[in-house]
């Protein structure tokens, strides 16, 4: 097995703190509440453990170098390295993870979670993203693998 580069591996290390902190968040809170809820509560626990938190954070596309701001925005960003978005829906589709993948491409980051409060175990609604290294560093081609 390949090793990690530094920066990737505390990237995924860092995905088991922001799981637990949201699993402690939806034990006191339960499913039923609204997105916006789990997201601030779950900031506020991040940063209780003493992590960098970015909350609604912009994502412009660029294209041939043409700047849209089309409105865009990571729910959370945790250390400048993992992707956090918050979810409270009956089912997780595939346009939810499309949507994850689609912010690991446009910010560049290695690892987004994608969480589910609207379930009776958390552990249900749970989907972790990475992106692949790129083709010179491994025979895959660049691109963004599912849940991880």
């Amino acid at each position: 097995m390949r090793k990690h580069n530094i920066a990737r591996a505390t990237a995924w290390d860092l995905t088991e703190v922001i799981l637990g902190a949201a699993v402690q968040v939806h034990r006191a809170l339960g499913p039923g509440l609204l997105e916006s809820a789990y997201e601030e509560c779950l900031r506020f626990e991040l940063e209780r453990q003493g992590l960098k938190v970015s909350q609604q954070v912009p994502v412009p596309i660029v294209y041939k170098g043409l700047t849209l701001e089309c409105g865009y925005r990571l729910d959370l960003v945790v250390q400048n390295l993992v992707i956090v978005e918050v979810k409270a829906v009956e089912t997780l589709h595939r346009v939810h993870e499309a949507q994850a993948i689609t912010y690991l491409k446009l910010t560049g980051l290695d690892v987004a979670l994608l969480l589910n409060f609207n379930v009776f175990s958390l552990k249900e609604g749970i989907r972790r993203f990475t992106r692949r290294a790129p083709a010179d560093a491994e025979p895959a081609t660049s691109a963004c693998q599912g849940p991880g």
